[in-house]
């Protein structure tokens, strides 16, 4: 076994190691930009080295900086985790040139099945069935819009150098092909920097299922049975699970072995993953999509029903050491369930809902353990979220005997789990789970995006304004004096002389919704409790309590940002200036494309713009036809959340 290790990550993945090594009694050694001076996996690794700037581009994705950072602090070894540098071919060289050994497969297995064209051709060679696309790589815009006519409309315009759903593009229409490969490829490029596309045909109703395969360079290949990957969002998965209730076990043996046959076909060595795309209605009929050369987010629940450390075996595999079990000796124990916690929020904005990433400062934290119950995370209070970096900051992951206990156990969890100063998921994903479909385990890759009207409240909850009027109302009662006299003027009640009291009202405004004024009840009579990280209000009987920090509530795993409105100020700032034909930025942000000028005449529905986050570009489309009357930004302005980007000034309506 190695002495130290060096990993070349951050956030979650890079602690997930960094406890591995630790418990293996092996030196950690991380790396980090200047955006992650403290944070988490920084402060627990054993040493740390500064590797650049925040972009990923002069830190995480320098080799020689990274290279350089082993040689300072004697590591023999690299771990990639996952993201960044994990899939690149030319780091996992440069790791052997200098002399280190990279945790993963040979750099010709990560270049072959990194090249999605590639790959395909060779596991068909090896008997594993393919999904039917396109052929040969380099193809331009022409011949990929040929292809996809020639297979049929639906298709998946697909990255071949990548994955995670970046650049993934589902279309439908012939007519929206040019657009979406032009969109297909800066999202591949700025996410992989190779914009090689390919083209499959779209499976209506599928669902996503792996297969965890684990190789020595002995020749022994096994597979670790499956995880089901069908609950996503824009192609990137929310909820994982194994084992997946749609396989029986002669499905899952016969997939395993195509994993394995997949794994053996390109000299696998380490812990990978084989995707399969899989029609609901005939399991039996499977299809390859890729193989990921790496460690996969959701390779805890495989962890928990096999007892396996798959960081444990990456790391013995990578010293020579041979599997010391074989196929016959694995077996899946119980259920286990993962959910994603993301920077992210649910836009309902003018009623349209669509997940935009998000940023902030954590204020306070509180995150799920106990019985059953993991929590893989890279946060902790004070941690800044940017939009350089993904927008996963943690992982929830439950286990129980059976599926039911899982599902049980990680709502809780998720209802457990605090973030405040950031905009989570994990609101969204208890419902998710709690959806009759997931339940019953009737799941496909479309669901989630399907049911995210059912599964979105439709406003903030009364109680929300009620807490957030509680915290400003304690906030305005005087201290007693000595004596414990009180000034009964200086009590903010609503008394007025000879009249009837009027109660006190605070203008509030959730982040992303209109203001409203709140008038706030009494809470002179126990109704109320405020105290430094909780509020406590009481409405038509019911008690609801509100974890709080700054202007942040937080319950159930929701959270709302709640700030003081002055009409004033927003229209001395321009922010009243934001109405119905303002184009204003839904998350903080790059404006990468505009598409348009000042005076030129716009549709209903045109794309005007492109913002990008984390990775993710959000489309800025026109409201309503009419003129672009202002346009506020060009390609490379960053822009933050709310700011108005263009106004478009609606056509007059004909006389009758």
């Amino acid at each position: 076994m190695f002495d130290t290790v060096l990993v070349a990550n951050r956030g979650e993945i890079a602690v997930r190691v960094v406890r591995t090594l630790r418990a293996l009694g092996v030196r950690s050694v991380a790396v980090f930009s200047d955006a992650d001076a403290d944070a988490r996996h920084v402060r627990e690794a054993d040493t740390a080295v500064r590797i650049g700037p925040a972009p990923a581009a002069e830190s995480y994705l320098s080799v020689p900086r990274i290279l350089e950072a082993a040689a300072r602090t004697g590591a023999q070894a690299v771990h990639p985790g996952y993201g960044f540098l994990a899939e690149n071919a030319g780091f996992a060289r440069a790791c052997v040139d200098a002399g280190l050994v990279f945790i993963g497969p040979p750099a010709d297995a990560i270049a072959l099945m990194g090249d999605k064209i590639h790959a395909k051709e060779t596991v068909r060679a090896a008997g594993v069935p393919v999904v039917p696309g396109s052929s040969g790589s380099g193809l331009t815009d022409a011949e990929l819009a040929d292809a996809a006519r020639e297979i049929g409309m639906p298709v998946l315009l697909k990255p071949s150098a990548g994955g995670g759903g970046k650049g993934m593009r589902l279309v439908r229409e012939t007519g929206a092909l040019a657009e979406e490969i032009a969109a297909a490829r800066r999202e591949a490029r700025a996410s992989f920097g190779d914009d090689t596309l390919l083209v499959e045909r779209w499976v209506d109703r599928p669902r996503h299922i792996e297969i965890q395969v684990l190789a020595d360079a002995h020749g022994n290949v096994v597979h670790l049975g499956e995880r089901e990957c069908s609950l996503q969002r824009r192609h990137q998965k929310l909820i994982e699970e194994a084992p997946s209730v749609l396989l029986d076990d002669r499905t899952r043996s016969a997939m395993g072995e195509a994993a394995v046959q997949a794994a053996r076909s390109c000299g696998y060595a380490g812990a990978g993953t084989v995707e399969f795309i899989v029609p609901g209605s005939d399991p039996s009929s499977y299809y390859f999509m890729e193989m990921n050369t790496r460690l996969q987010v959701e390779h805890p629940v495989t962890e928990l029903v096999t007892g396996l450390d798959l960081v444990e075996w990456q790391l013995r595999v990578a010293a020579g050491e041979p599997l010391s079990f074989g196929q016959e000796d694995v077996r899946l124990t119980g259920h286990a369930v993962e959910a994603r916690i993301c920077a992210e929020t649910v836009s309902v904005r003018a009623g349209a809902r669509g997940f935009l990433p998000s940023g902030g400062t954590v204020l306070a934290l509180r995150e799920p353990s106990g019985d059953g119950v993991r929590t893989d995370s890279g946060l902790s209070e004070g941690t800044e979220v940017g939009s350089l970096y993904d927008p996963m900051l943690s992982k929830v992951i439950a286990y129980g005997p059976d599926r039911p206990t899982a599902l049980r156990r990680l709502r809780a969890a998720l209802a457990e789990t605090v973030t405040l100063g950031v905009p989570t998921n994990a609101g969204f994903l208890r419902r998710l789970l709690a959806h009759p479909a997931v339940v019953a385990g009737e799941l496909d890759t479309g669901l989630v995006e399907r049911e995210v009207d059912s599964l979105v409240p439709d406003g903030v909850p009364e109680e929300v304004y009620e807490a957030a009027a509680a915290v400003r109302l304690e906030a305005l009662r005087p201290k007693a004096g000595a004596g414990g006299w009180t000034d009964p003027f200086s009590v903010p009640s609503g008394w007025r002389l000879g009249r009837t009291p009027k109660p006190v009202g605070f203008p509030l405004r959730v982040t992303g919704l209109e203001p409203v004024t709140h008038v706030g009840q009494d809470a002179g009579h126990g109704t109320h409790t405020v105290t430094d990280d909780q509020v406590s209000v009481v409405l038509d009987g019911v008690r609801h309590t509100f974890h709080r920090a700054g202007d942040w509530l937080g319950r159930d795993g929701d959270a709302w940002q709640v700030r003081d409105h002055d009409p004033v100020a927003a229209s001395l700032t321009g922010a009243a200036h934001a109405g119905a034909g303002s184009l204003t930025a839904p998350m903080p942000g790059t404006v990468t494309v505009v598409k348009v000028a000042v005076g030129d005449e716009v549709a209903a529905g045109q794309s005007l713009l492109v913002v990008e986050a984390m990775k993710m570009e959000h489309v800025i489309a026109a409201p309503h036809a009419g003129t672009v009357a202002e346009l506020d930004v060009a390609p490379g302005t960053t822009v933050a959340m709310d700011q108005v980007l263009a106004v478009i000034t609606p056509h007059e309506e004909a006389p009758e």
